[in-house]
């Protein structure tokens, strides 16, 4: 009953608009409180939550990303894009999706994509006519290619909160190929989008442009190969590796592209710093949240529940799926990454399912939700950056969800494709 109890009050506030973090905060409190333990007791479970040696990979990672998107890499990367995909028909949103693709791999973040190629190549659309919604939908749904694409600090964060050991390096190279599915299924979406609606084709801006966009985006693709080679090498850990990415970043920022002035910085620390505050907050109350579930024996009842239903692992992912894509529509991906691994992943194994293939699965559902109302967060900042309302983006977006729902069957149900890369460097 407690725990019925725990779950209701908790969608009952996120229902009513209050914040993730404090909705898990108040449920939690209000149960600690009903079963009269000790209101220390919940500080310690909070503290605790974010006392992981491991978390100090996130903020770094963020930083980077931050830093990445304000030293002008974007634009080279949107040439080089241009260059390789731009002549088809409606080729921006060929581009959009190839420029995203290769700047999730020294970002790592959908809400950073979403900021710099949508500032970038959405005002590039509207002077070639292309639709406001068309130009949205590309853009955020391309963004969360940066959460497949290593690295990715949402695979550490899955890593840190795994009831079993789950390598980072694995998590990184078995996102690749279901990244490069995902990248080619939105690529034949926005072409077919735009036959139709017949939008012009693009122009190979020509050799010399594209050289030398691409040689002086050498240094940043960098990031990307010095944090998986490292880590894969044993050089540095997860943690070692996003802060030298930081400090790589800074040196190429400010001493090779020469862009990275002191405002620049300021700006980078201060988005930074919110965020990390933000996914902070999220795993401390999650840890609370977390604590209470497990006291009141919910990973059991959830394992039960999904076993009860079938013992075939196809049908357990399935429902997993479902679970997954349905409240990744209502809540926070951080958030979901801290509460629901520790619940699914044990059900997962125990019907022999890889962690490292179901850490994919994961991040790619909980990435859909980012672009699905009622709560996408990717989503509403695309329609922001657009300058579009929500509902005119939503209207259209089905294609693109029809596209990255199927990457997502394959990749769910062929499990060589996310084990496969891994399974080369062990």
């Amino acid at each position: 009953m407690e725990l019925i109890l725990l779950v209701v009050l908790l969608f009952l506030l996120l229902a009513c608009g209050v914040p993730v973090a404090f909705s898990l905060g108040i449920a939690s409190a209000a149960m600690f409180l009903m079963l009269d333990i000790p209101v220390i007791v919940a500080f310690q479970q909070m503290t605790a939550g974010m006392n992981v040696f491991s978390l100090m990979a996130i903020p770094f990672f963020v930083f980077a990303g931050e830093l990445m998107a304000r030293t002008g890499i974007a634009d080279r990367i949107v040439q080089i894009a241009e260059a390789a995909f731009g002549r088809s028909r409606g080729g921006l949103g060929q581009v959009t999706v190839g420029a995203s693709l290769m700047f999730g791999a020294v970002s790592g973040s959908a809400a950073a994509s979403v900021s710099a190629m949508g500032s970038t190549l959405m005002p590039m659309m509207r002077e070639r006519n292309y639709d406001a919604d068309y130009a949205v939908n590309v853009t955020v749904t391309a963004a969360i290619l940066g959460i497949l694409i290593p690295p990715s600090h949402n695979m550490v964060l899955y890593a840190v909160s795994a009831p079993v050991g789950v390598s980072v390096g694995d998590l990184f190279l078995a996102g690749i190929i279901p990244g490069l599915l995902a990248a080619a299924a939105l690529m034949f979406t926005a072409w077919r989008v735009a036959a139709k609606r017949n939008y012009p084709r693009g122009k190979f801006p020509g050799w010399p442009i594209f050289l030398r966009a691409l040689i002086y985006a050498v240094p940043g693709f960098l990031t990307a190969l010095i944090i998986v080679v490292g880590i894969l090498a044993g050089a540095f850990t997860p943690t070692e590796s996003s802060a030298i990415a930081v400090v790589y970043t800074i040196l190429i920022g400010a001493l090779v592209y020469r862009s990275l002035g002191w405002n620049r910085f300021q700006e980078a620390v201060h988005g930074a710093v919110r965020t990390t505050a933000m996914i902070m907050l999220i795993i401390g109350a999650a840890g609370m949240f977390g604590w209470l579930f497990a006291l009141l024996d919910g990973p059991s009842a959830m394992a039960g529940l999904l076993t009860s239903a079938s013992d075939t692992p196809q049908v357990i992912l399935f429902l997993i799926l479902a679970i997954l894509l349905i409240l990744g529509a209502f809540i926070d991906m951080a958030t979901l990454i801290v509460i629901m691994t520790p619940i699914l992943l044990p059900v997962a194994i125990k019907v022999g399912i890889d962690p490292v293939h179901f850490g994919v699965v994961m991040m790619l559902s909980l990435g859909i939700g980012l672009v699905t109302p009622p709560v996408g967060a990717v989503l509403f900042l695309g329609c922001a950056v657009g300058k579009i309302a929500p509902e005119r983006a939503v209207r259209t977006i089905w294609p693109f969800y029809l596209a990255l729902g199927l990457v997502l069957l394959v990749i769910t149900y062929i499990p060589a494709l996310s084990l496969w890369l891994p399974g080369q460097f062990r």
